[in-house]
């Protein structure tokens, strides 16, 4: 090692990422010790990583984590992420902060203080570009003042702000391009708790665990959109048409209004979602370059007894990867599929079908069956099947059927790698 440069020691160092990890490694030698003084980048403070730090009084942890950052010189990512631990003072994290603040370039924050501490008057006007915030408090934004020229990526985590701060925040950021919001407590300005967002770089959003009456996103880049475990009165959507990919898991979405031209999507993935299908199908319809369809115990709430797939075939004639759940409509004679499988157009390019119920019956392997004949490139099918811990006789029978059935099939299939994944 001793003809090792020192700043290669340093970017080792960097990658152990826990701070604990760093300070034992940087007891090596002197080089070392060297090394972590000067050539340091990414130090990390996590209470998962040591279960020591949720023993220790917050002052004798405020004390270590300031002696291990102030033996550091030109931080470019700090990590302090703190759960389960006592209020820290504010004094000692302004410290921190103060003393890495010029070259830093990602933070992750979980600390919790008293007072609060202002981490964009802080940080604002600086080189930052990652910024993941959580558990902590935005108010009073002043864009002309907090200002991030360099933050490309935000993230806020269980943090309390208004629908007016954040989209003041996102002015702030000229280059921003992901935002992450998880579980964000939004203040409420009038009778209804409303957000809406502008922003002319966005290109990735993630949204998780929000309640809202209306969600209005005005993006003129964005390429990828993400909800999850989301209830919306009215969502709505708009750009110029550089949407890519549309995700939505386990959404209620009362009115769903998306202006952006969706000619270039990619990928629809939707799960456990209730939808009006003929509006759904009307947005999503005139995407001619689809590669990825999944629709995942989705509720169709209208009239229409199944979706066609005739019409999907057709539509999505770049279709490569196909998805789609076995759901009975209880509320209709004899349980009617969602999905029709009446025509003759194939699924030409479909090279992977995944497939699962959430009841079995004796018609699931006659339904695969139908789908298999209609993808002649098919590579690869995986079939997810939900099975209870206390399965009934006829349950047990169901299930047995069901191999023998599809052991039976996939021998005219020889071509095909099968792949099942049972909950």
């Amino acid at each position: 090692m001793d003809h090792v440069p020192v700043e290669v020691i340093g970017n080792i160092l960097s990658r152990l990422g826990a701070a604990r990890d760093v300070v034992i490694a940087s007891t090596t030698c002197k080089k070392w010790r060297e090394a972590c003084h000067r050539h340091l980048h990414m130090l990390s403070f996590n209470s998962d990583d040591w279960p020591v730090f949720r023993d220790l009084t917050t002052s004798r942890l405020e004390i270590l984590i300031t002696q291990t950052i102030f033996q550091t010189k030109g931080l470019q990512g700090l990590s302090i992420l703190m759960d389960d631990v006592d209020e820290f003072s504010a004094s000692a994290v302004i410290g921190w902060l103060m003393y890495t603040r010029e070259t830093l370039r990602c933070l992750f924050y979980n600390v919790r203080t008293t007072p609060n501490v202002n981490i964009l008057d802080i940080c604002g006007r600086q080189k930052l570009e990652l910024l993941a915030l959580a558990h902590n408090s935005i108010t009073g934004v002043e864009p002309n003042y907090q200002r991030f020229l360099f933050l490309k990526s935000l993230s806020l985590s269980y943090v309390s702000i208004s629908s007016l701060d954040l989209n003041l925040l996102l002015t702030a950021c000229p280059k921003i391009e992901f935002l992450g919001l998880i579980n964000p407590e939004i203040a409420i300005t009038d009778a209804q708790v409303t957000v809406e967002l502008t922003s002319q770089t966005l290109k990735k959003v993630y949204v998780k665990a929000i309640s809202l009456d209306k969600f209005s996103l005005e993006a003129d880049n964005l390429e990828k959109i993400h909800l999850e475990d989301c209830a919306f009165e009215l969502f709505e959507l708009s750009g110029k048409g550089t949407l890519k990919q549309f995700k939505m898991h386990d959404v209620s979405i009362l009115h769903l209004d998306i202006f952006d031209p969706v000619d270039d999507l990619e990928v629809v993935d939707v799960s456990n979602f209730t939808v009006i299908w003929s509006k759904f199908y009307q947005i999503i319809s005139k995407c001619s370059k689809l590669k990825t369809l999944r629709l995942w115990n989705v509720v169709f709430d209208d009239e229409v007894e199944f979706v066609d797939l005739e019409s999907i075939a057709v539509c999505f004639p770049d279709l490569r990867y196909l998805a789609l759940s076995y759901d009975l409509r209880d509320d209709l004679k004899e349980g009617v599929l969602h999905y029709s499988l009446q025509g003759e157009s194939e699924f030409e390019n479909v090279s992977v079908l995944d497939l699962g119920w959430m009841i079995l019956d004796e018609h699931f392997v006659d339904w695969v069956e139908c789908l298999l004949r209609r993808c002649g490139r098919l590579k690869k099918l995986i079939i997810h099947g939900v099975v209870s811990e206390s399965k009934t006789h006829v349950e047990c029978h169901m299930l047995a059927s069901f191999t023998s059935s599809i052991v039976q099939l996939m021998r005219k299939y020889i071509h095909v790698d099968v792949q099942f994944v049972y909950e």
